[in-house]
């Protein structure tokens, strides 16, 4: 199996070099992964003809490594565009994550947005995230669940086109890994997101300078499934994502309406 890995914490972040060991079980493992954090970077790409930083840092360990100075999406179209022009590879791991990226983070996430660019591509793709922020975290619970996630998922595949997973494990405070549940994406949104920074920093004539930070308030209509709410009683998740975004049942409101019709009804 050809196993594309990538994050959003940067090469050299504990989290990816956990699960390149992890993956080096299933097959040959390439990482190419940000120069720098990207977190919150979701699908962007960069672009404006800026060239950017690539460098083949070798083998090490059974497992190929660079980094490009770019977003994470951005390494995933580089390793497409190179190293695997030929034979593009079996799936696109992307993580461990130091943060959850349940609920309406997946909606920001740069690691979710390195999975989406590759399932775009029609390959298979994970995001793998742990609830912590901690540079050093404890990744037991991921080396000790994900092997046995990854090969059931790889077992089956759907055979629909731009189907990605996202995979949230349950921050470390919680006593045990209750089991593994098939999630939804949970709704909720950070509120108090800018705070003025009362600290040093490089503030221009007439500028105030602002942090972001924020508090995650939850949504009171999500359902008992929700990714995050599991997450929190000891749940690790997993919720199918698709590319296509189209809401169907709103296709299907706004036809009975007759907006296709309008055009008919007047002169062209």
């Amino acid at each position: 199996m050809k196993i594309l890995l990538t994050n959003d914490d940067g090469y050299q972040a504990k989290g990816i070099r956990t699960m390149a060991e992890i993956l080096k079980e299933f097959g040959q493992v390439t990482a190419i992964a940000p120069k720098m954090p990207q977190s919150g970077m979701s699908m962007a790409v960069s672009m404006g003809g800026k060239p950017l930083a690539y460098k083949d840092l070798g083998e090490k360990d059974g497992v190929r490594w660079a980094y490009l100075d770019a977003t994470p999406a951005s390494c995933v179209k580089l390793a497409l565009n190179t190293v695997f022009q030929e034979e593009k590879p079996d799936v696109v791991v992307s993580g461990i994550n130091h943060g959850t990226n349940a609920a309406s983070a997946v909606c920001y996430s740069g690691t979710l947005g390195a999975a989406a660019e590759a399932a775009l591509c029609g390959i298979p793709a994970i995001g793998v995230s742990l609830d912590t922020s901690d540079p050093d975290a404890d990744f037991s619970r991921v080396i000790r669940y994900f092997p046995g996630i990854f090969g059931k998922l790889m077992a089956r595949l759907p055979d629909r086109y731009g189907i990605y997973y996202n995979i949230n494990f349950p921050k470390n405070s919680c006593p045990g890994i209750r089991g593994i549940k098939v999630a939804t994406q949970g709704m909720g949104r950070w509120v108090k997101e800018f705070v003025r920074w009362e600290g040093s920093g490089h503030a221009g004539p007439g500028e105030e300078l602002y942090v972001i930070t924020g508090e995650f308030t939850d949504d009171p209509r999500n359902p008992a499934d929700a990714d995050h709410r599991l997450n929190d009683n000891g749940y690790i998740t997993v919720v199918p994502h698709k590319i296509d975004c189209t809401d169907y049942d709103e296709v299907r409101r706004l036809r009975s309406l007759n907006i296709e019709n309008i055009i008919n009804n007047q002169d062209i």
